[in-house]
């Protein structure tokens, strides 16, 4: 390869990048739109299951009596909670099967380390680092992906706690079904214990989607009062290359995200 040849392929390789640069959209789809319904689904049934549950695990307290008969009375308040719960259940076996049919059909990316929601050991590395740029121990922020680990924290916690709520409700909202699985021994204890597990649990998931995901997600530098991104599904490209440098990099090239 001689001289001249160089320098056209390098010349051509220039042309195709300021392209790319020049093609860079204003907004990226982050969410399509069946990730936004279950996501909707997620948030009604959610407020729905912390508003009438509040009222029904104190209901001694005056002021859970006026805020149970809004929503009818304790029964029409126990019917909601249910049919809430049971809606919550089916939005998270569907979104469960729609992601494995995503990785069937290749069109999820879950084992591209830039765009995966897995746990992976760089997220560790992020965390160390991101604490050292707050405390001002270090210069340089952590490159995130498509997910931070932040966001796979808040993804994750989310199966965790489907797990406790989800059983221990689902087993409460049908005793008499669930009752014929329990040997005789357990249950004097059972169903008290079942009760603490599922308000207990239900009420550290209200107070951790307040305090971590709503903050995170609307209310933090840059957001307030709320990002539009979980009804658009779509996300800045100039956000994109701020607070996901590592995916900017992946669309458009790694210049443009420097």
């Amino acid at each position: 390869m001689n001289k001249d040849t160089e320098v056209s392929e390098g010349m051509e390789v220039s042309s195709r990048r300021a392209s790319v640069d020049m093609e860079v959209p204003e907004e990226i789809e982050r969410f399509n739109v069946t990730f936004r319904i279950q996501h909707v689904i997620m948030l009604v049934t959610f407020l729905l299951l912390a508003f009438t549950g509040w009222a029904l695990k104190y209901p001694e307290l005056d002021q859970s009596k006026w805020w149970v008969r809004i929503w009818g009375g304790p029964e029409t308040a126990g019917r909601i909670h249910r049919v809430a719960g049971v809606t919550m259940l089916l939005d998270f076996v569907w979104h469960v099967i729609y992601l494995f049919y995503r990785f069937a059909t290749g069109k999820s990316q879950i084992l591209n380390p830039v765009t995966t929601l897995i746990p992976l050991p760089r997220d560790v590395v992020d965390v160390v680092k991101n604490y050292l740029y707050f405390f001002g121990l270090s210069k340089t922020k952590p490159k995130f992906g498509k997910f931070s680990y932040i966001h796979k924290f808040d993804y994750w916690a989310v199966f965790w706690g489907m797990f406790i709520i989800g059983i221990s409700g689902f087993i409460l909202a049908f005793p008499v079904f669930s009752s014929q699985f329990f040997p005789a021994f357990t249950l004097n204890w059972i169903w008290p214990l079942l009760f603490v597990l599922h308000s207990d649990e239900a009420l550290l998931a209200i107070v951790f989607i307040l305090f971590w995901h709503f903050f995170n997600e609307h209310l933090k530098w840059g957001k307030f009062p709320m990002s539009w991104t979980w009804l658009t599904g779509r996300i800045s490209a100039e956000e994109l290359r701020h607070e996901h440098p590592l995916e900017y990099e992946r669309l458009f090239g790694k210049g443009d995200a420097e």
